[in-house]
């Protein structure tokens, strides 16, 4: 929400006599960090913060400004409604930031979300597979229960959200494959070109409830260079598919480019996957994950109850990639148990299990 400044103040100097966390009021106002606030100048505060300036001598709400609406984020979503929701985030949580990485093959933008000043660079993602679209959900409501903690002062099963914040720079795409979901949760595009190849692959049904490859027929988790000659070889798909086919070469499909080339600018010192179904955890990648890999999916497992597995017979997915090029951490978790596409009234028992599993990857 936005205020008005009464009179001229630093805004560090304004946090404290609000009694407001002086960082994500820094945070919320990047472009005034190092200087003070002139008198009638606007600033963006948290909407949780509101209560806390009610008859202050140093600010006033301001009257025009459109009301942030309710937000919701235990819902399937589509590309839209992420959108949607991601500028309520914005407007509730003005210390987000929010950039495209990239668009996807129907030029549907790739929305990274960052949050934290820490050393330590965390990267978690969801619905690389398309039918697999609840994991969007289940990283929306965890980061909003998350920002909720931090701008409250409240602990989360005993983490202090702002030393996490602190100690942290969170990176998040919720949702890596946005024409796929589109194509499971709505149906066929408004891009009439893509109907008949789409009609062909998917056997001439028009039910995409089981697709999972991004809108060409290439699986996104089967396109990164480490041994993708392997699964080229051995998938049964030889052609675009619903399901599992690699592609005709590694990082040919923007969405995967988008991620690979996030991976390279931010360095991340961790990175999970998330993914249904199965309630496993994939850790390791032809043993040359580092030491604490091991510690770490210990945490998890302890939280979540889900199995770690550290050797499975696959290559060429984004977490293969991650540890075996950088050396790093990098987690594949499988929410829920079932078939894909999970039910949604699923949500309450994954997101009971999992929520550790998003807590402990940025204490640990």
């Amino acid at each position: 929400m936005f205020v008005r400044v009464k009179k001229a103040i630093p805004l560090k100097e304004l946090a404290n006599h609000l009694k407001l966390n002086e960082q994500l009021l820094v945070d919320s106002n990047r472009d005034k960090r190092n200087r003070t606030i002139d008198e009638n100048e606007i600033i963006c505060i948290p909407d949780a913060w509101k209560k806390y300036i009610q008859n202050n001598l140093f600010v006033d709400c301001e009257v025009n400004q459109t009301k942030s609406s309710e937000l919701t984020t235990k819902k399937p979503y589509n590309s839209v409604t992420l959108e949607q929701d991601i500028e309520k985030l914005q407007l509730q949580y003005p210390f987000i930031n929010k950039q495209v990485i990239g668009y996807s093959v129907l030029n549907t933008p790739i929305y990274e979300l960052t949050i934290g000043h820490g050393k330590k660079k965390i990267h978690m993602n969801g619905s690389f597979h398309a039918n697999e679209w609840i994991t969007t959900s289940v990283i929306m409501h965890w980061f909003q229960n998350y920002l909720e903690a931090l701008v409250n002062d409240h602990d989360l099963d005993g983490q202090s959200c702002i030393d996490l914040y602190n100690d942290t720079k969170l990176s998040l795409v919720p949702m890596v494959n946005p024409d796929g979901v589109d194509l499971v949760l709505n149906g066929l595009p408004d891009h009439i070109e893509y109907e008949p190849s789409l009609l062909q692959m998917n056997d001439l049904s028009i039910d995409f409830s089981q697709w999972k490859a991004n809108i060409r027929g290439i699986d996104l988790n089967n396109q990164y260079p480490v041994k993708w000659e392997i699964e080229k070889a051995r998938k049964l798909p030889k052609a675009p598919a619903p399901r599992d086919y690699p592609g005709d070469a590694p990082l040919t499909e923007p969405e995967a480019i988008a991620l690979a080339e996030l991976v390279k600018r931010s360095q991340f010192d961790r990175v999970l996957a998330f993914h249904t179904q199965g309630e496993e955890i994939y850790w390791g990648y032809l043993r040359k994950e580092p030491v604490e890999a091991e510690e770490i999916v210990k945490e998890f497992n302890k939280l979540s109850g889900y199995k770690a597995v550290r050797d499975i017979d696959s290559h060429a997915g984004f977490r293969d990639w991650f540890v075996n090029d950088w050396r790093r951490s990098g987690f594949t978790i499988e929410l829920g148990i079932g078939t894909n596409p999970l039910p949604f009234s699923q949500f309450d028992e994954i997101y009971r299990k999992s929520k550790g599993i998003f807590l402990a990857a940025l204490y640990m």
